[in-house]
């Protein structure tokens, strides 16, 4: 008897078993069976004719029918259903059939249930490749739709504040004014009061800048100038209240610090001072801060290295992030030289942003985390020399005539 002849054999009581055992419930028997019988009818074809590929159609459909919950549970496949009819294709066959027949139609069933799995195997690959990749896309979307909210509210945010802010100020001062007469106590109280509006101002300004950052609206008035400069206003400014800490600040002097370059002045200042003011934070008293650097072909790097309690590998990146917090938030101080003070996390985001809207890179190098041991850390600074100002209509050609001149 041919093989098509014996699949025609045990064709009824084949339908009856793989019905009953693969679908349960009626309605979805009713389904299953009208499924069942389109496998059977190219199955037939492909043992008549010797080519597998008959049942492509088949388990191309079976795979694209595969509904969300089975790709995100992972569990029910075209390939375990595959595997099934076969064993109870198996079973059917010796059951209806003699040894010898079985044995003949089995053997021709191998080569076509393999390649069958073969290909379900690589369709729900695909399909679930496709799949996870959609899923990544639409959580980047909506990452990025909620970095872009976030991002607007603190720009809305910071613009709100700072009126009111403004408006306090003035009012301090006019009552300073009324109160001519007033007493040491008074003045106290009004020092307190200018110390908490200069703090909050900078918080506001921080948040602008941030949001600025963000949106690729930072505005960099470009112009002559030496980082050696840079460095020695940071020195003076920086100096007296290390030196209120029992702390070195050394700055070194090398040969890009004297390379004139294109830059903003104003901002890299910025840049420069939040990442001193971080290095003398998080370095006991007693410690060591150095500001020194190379210059590199095309770039000049500037090292800020401090002999502080050091950075966990994996909070080296998330430093750079805004709003990032290390340590107890139980024991938050705000200050931006006391040992340990704290912050909104403003600083070393700002300053990331105002290098690379120079084209160049900040990193940071540390051992790790050891408030014993303290093993330090070294920000890297990389900047490009330039040493004329970049052409506006390439600017504008690579997207970045926004963050320049304005």
């Amino acid at each position: 008897m041919s093989i098509p002849a014996l699949l025609a054999k045990i064709q009824p009581a084949w339908k009856k078993r793989l019905g009953y055992a693969l679908a349960h419930g009626a309605s979805v028997r009713v389904d299953f069976n009208e499924q069942l019988e389109r496998f059977y009818e190219m199955l037939a074809q492909a043992l008549a004719s010797g080519d597998p590929g008959w049942l492509d159609p088949v388990i191309y459909d079976w795979v694209s029918a595969s509904t969300q919950s089975d790709l995100q549970e992972g569990q029910k496949n075209i390939t375990a259903l595959l595997n099934q009819m076969f064993s109870l294709t198996y079973d059917v066959a010796r059951e209806t059939l003699n040894e010898s027949e079985a044995l003949d139609l089995v053997g021709a069933l191998i080569p076509v249930f393999t390649y069958a799995l073969e290909r379900a195997a690589r369709y729900e690959s695909d399909t679930r490749v496709a799949f996870v990749t959609n899923e990544l896309a639409e959580a980047q979307s909506k990452l990025e739709r909620l970095e872009r909210s976030k991002s607007r509210f603190i720009g809305v945010a910071a613009h709100e504040l700072k009126t009111p802010l403004t408006l306090i100020d003035g009012y301090v001062s006019m009552l300073r004014d009324l109160l001519a007469e007033h007493n040491d106590q008074i003045e106290i109280l009004f020092q307190g009061i200018a110390t908490g509006i200069r703090r909050l101002r900078t918080i506001v300004e921080d948040m602008i800048d941030v949001s600025l950052i963000d949106n690729n609206l930072l505005a960099l008035h470009l112009q002559p100038m030496w980082l050696g400069q840079l460095f020695t206003l940071l020195e003076g400014e920086f100096g007296p209240i290390a030196a209120s800490r029992h702390q070195t600040l050394e700055v070194r002097r090398f040969d890009g610090s004297e390379t004139m370059i294109f830059g903003d002045p104003e901002r890299l200042y910025q840049a420069f001072r939040n990442v001193v003011s971080n290095a003398i934070k998080y370095t006991p008293d007693g410690g060591r801060i150095t500001i020194d650097g190379r210059l590199l072909p095309g770039f000049i790097e500037t090292t800020v290295t401090d002999t502080g309690i050091g950075i966990s590998p994996e909070d080296q990146e998330a430093i750079f992030e805004k709003f990032g917090q290390l340590g107890d938030l139980n024991v938050h101080s705000s200050s931006k030289t006391k040992f340990k003070g704290g912050g909104p996390g403003l600083g070393l985001p700002i300053a990331r942003g105002i290098i690379e809207a120079h084209g160049g890179t900040i990193w940071v190098e540390s051992e790790g985390h050891d408030e014993v041991r303290c093993p330090g850390s070294t920000f890297h600074i990389l900047l490009p020399v330039r040493t004329e100002l970049p052409d506006s209509r390439l600017e504008k050609l690579f997207g970045a005539e926004s963050r320049q001149e304005t």
